[in-house]
């Protein structure tokens, strides 16, 4: 126990082998969705289920494991949604292209992610955002978890008229939420120690004793074989011969990129490790994270990222790389005891999201509010994420917006050339997507 302690300098970062235990536990729990998600996903584009289902776990253990070891951060990554979707809607049914070709794209993808991890084009990227934006990234990825959070416990639902409008209460799934959000609140108010993980637990008990979560009928199931899908990334680079194909390996580097390292900057800011607006070892979690990728993409699955679940064990305490390690742990073990996932509904876990969500929001107190310049790219960061539902389509409209409210208000000399390249980067970014 102390060589563990001293190796993640548990004491430095004020916690202990059993918070981050609780830490770890909790943030798989939160996104343990994405076992089944991914699957359901991206087999739509003709991929085994089941072996996309060990490739998830595998990909989401290997990346939790090395950011723990390497980057000693509480972060925890997976095969990220929106580009699983991607992957399947747009590329293989729209595209007709075959999703072998599909996962040689991610593959091509990640191998100049991990250029611009090696040549520390990320790394300055995160030196160069100014803390104003970095604050105003978390508290957006705050208000987008909490959204997701609102939007799985079905407390809000979609609608023509208004886009979104309040959820049925007289869906009893509903009530699995709120039953699960007020005990919550109740315990996080209280102060007692891992509310969070109490308040999902307490919620899935409710649910199965009003008949709205089936018990599991096994404990442990078989490992899905990996062969269907294993190594076609590789076997299929040849395929990456078009204008087009081209077009969508840039788009997933653009996406996985920015959604990846907003979120970064989002957690250790939530974890309060920044140090003097910079992020230390950032170079090994950003080399964590793309090796993630590479992995993930010759196992068979769409890119790999980091999770914004992650700040649900951070908020139980989790502060170092031991939590992510506990991640990837329970990521290996949940390839022979799925079943039990399955009392961990959307319903379960959205009142843990919720609350991250409000921890998070804090962030917006650390903003300067009084001088335009600096509220109004701040303001659009932290609405755009949820409203857009993605992490980099908010950066893309702040950062865009930034040198021109710098420029209004005279302080051009404060626009690092970083930031000028940020605005351009992000001009073409939102060109490709259309061009998608």
């Amino acid at each position: 126990m102390n060589s563990i302690g001293k190796f993640f300098h548990l004491n430095e970062n004020h916690t202990s082998f059993k918070t981050e235990f609780l830490a770890g536990l909790t943030t798989f729990v939160s996104m343990s969705y994405i076992l089944f998600v991914n699957p359901a996903v991206l087999g739509a584009s003709g991929m085994n289920k089941g072996a996309l289902f060990t490739a998830t776990a595998l990909s989401a253990a290997f990346t939790c494991i090395v950011m723990g070891l390497v980057a000693n951060y509480p972060i925890a990554s997976a095969p990220t949604l929106g580009l699983n979707a991607f992957f399947t809607y747009t590329v293989c049914l729209g595209m007709h292209v075959k999703w072998q070709t599909a996962l040689a794209a991610v593959f091509v993808a990640s191998i100049l992610f991990i250029l611009l991890t090696v040549f520390k084009v990320r790394e300055m990227i995160i030196d160069a955002i100014p803390s104003d934006i970095k604050y105003a990234i978390s508290a957006g990825i705050g208000l987008f978890i909490a959204f997701i959070g609102l939007q799985g416990g079905k407390l809000i639902s979609k609608s023509d008229s208004t886009l979104v409008t309040v959820g049925a209460l007289n869906n009893p799934l509903v009530w699995i939420t709120i039953f699960g959000l007020v005990v919550t609140i109740f315990l996080m108010i209280a102060r007692v120690p891992g509310a969070i993980f109490i308040g999902m637990i307490v919620a899935a008990i409710f649910g199965i004793a009003i008949g709205q979560i089936p018990m599991p009928k096994a404990f442990i199931s078989g490992v899905p074989s990996l062969s269907p899908i294993f190594g076609q990334a590789v076997f299929h680079i040849s395929d990456i011969n078009t204008v087009q194909m081209w077009i969508v390996v840039f788009t997933f580097l653009l996406v996985t990129f920015f959604d990846t390292t907003g979120t970064l900057i989002g957690l250790v800011q939530q974890a309060g490790l920044m140090k003097d607006n910079k992020m230390p070892r950032a170079g090994e979690a950003l080399a964590a994270d793309s090796s993630g990728m590479l992995v993930g993409s010759v196992l068979g699955t769409s890119p790999v990222g980091a999770f914004v679940e992650s700040s649900a064990g951070i908020a139980v305490g989790g502060r170092t790389g031991l939590t992510a390690v506990w991640v990837g742990i329970f990521f290996l073990i949940s390839t022979i005891f799925s079943p039990i996932l399955s009392v961990f509904t959307t319903q379960v876990t959205a009142p843990a999201l919720i609350i991250v969500g409000v921890l998070m929001a804090e962030n917006l107190a650390h903003v300067h509010w009084t001088d335009l310049e600096i509220a109004i790219p701040c303001f659009l960061i932290a609405l755009g994420m949820p409203l857009t539902y993605s992490i980099s389509d908010g950066l893309g409209w702040g950062l865009i917006i930034y040198p021109v409210s710098m420029l209004a208000a005279k302080r051009f000399k404060e626009i690092t050339p970083m930031m000028w390249i940020l605005f351009f980067v992000f001009v073409i970014y939102f060109v490709v997507l259309n061009v998608k």
